[in-house]
């Protein structure tokens, strides 16, 4: 299940590209679910775990994919119980939260509201407690938090 906590949050990683920068494993990138979404969020292929290809910037190290795919990568892989800090994604990353969310618990913090599209989710808000299965439910509260 995805849990939110909305606004400010202290222990949550504030900008998770440079934690990703420091803390990732190697293994992380060749992983189905990492190929994915770098080929999804960045138009990107994966040659190898140092490798990606990149249609604009040609070949690139790992640590030049975007934030918001670092961030889902940490989101799936990081073992350490961290929260990151999602507002470092953009919406098209909101699918891959869920995604991820829906194959393990994940909490996240968000401070601004991100578009979770149309359909029909599951999400707890932790300021609130209360459980979110739309879009309108979930800007209906965060809007009071972000």
């Amino acid at each position: 299940m995805l849990s939110v906590y909305l606004g400010p949050m202290e222990e949550a990683i504030f900008h998770p590209p440079t934690y990703f920068d420091n803390q990732y494993e190697d293994e992380w990138i060749t992983e189905k679910l990492s190929v994915e979404m770098i080929k999804d969020v960045d138009k990107s292929e994966v040659i190898s775990p140092y490798l990606i290809q990149s249609p604009v910037l040609g070949p690139i190290s790992v640590k030049e994919i975007s934030g918001g795919v670092k961030t889902l990568i940490l989101m799936a892989f990081d073992q350490t119980g961290k929260i990151f800090n999602a507002s470092s994604c953009g919406d098209n990353c909101a699918k891959w939260i869920l995604k991820i969310a829906g194959t393990k618990d994940l909490t996240i913090n968000l401070r601004h509201l991100m578009n979770f599209g149309d359909g029909e989710f599951e999400m707890k808000i932790l300021n609130t407690g209360d459980i979110v299965h739309n879009m309108g439910e979930f800007v209906w509260i965060a809007g009071k938090f972000v």
